[in-house]
């Protein structure tokens, strides 16, 4: 398993993942009062198929959990991450779950 490093960057409005100190993936997102806005995320092309989509999917959602976080899936990426792990859907509301398909 690759050593994955997720950071939040609030000035750049993203959660950044390294490995061996090299970006290799980041979430942008918007801080709302009561919710998490999840607008885009990216691998890059060298560090895909290494579960980097994965480990920031999961840190940003347990992020916004411990947070009191709602979650709205903008990022398609997100939206069909959270489809896929049930156990995370709870954290977005039930009328932004219709708009998301989850």
């Amino acid at each position: 398993m690759t050593d994955i490093t997720i950071t939040n960057k609030p000035d750049l409005h993203r959660y950044e993942a390294t490995i061996g100190g090299e970006l290799a993936g980041y979430c942008e997102y918007n801080l709302l009062s009561e919710a998490i806005m999840f607008t885009h995320t990216e691998v890059m092309p060298a560090h895909e198929g290494k579960g980097v989509g994965s480990a920031i999917a999961r840190h940003v959602l347990d992020e916004a959990r411990a947070d009191g976080k709602h979650v709205i899936p903008v990022c398609q990426f997100i939206a069909g991450w959270i489809r896929k792990h049930r156990d995370y859907a709870d954290l977005v509301r039930t009328d932004v779950q219709r708009a998301f398909k989850i």
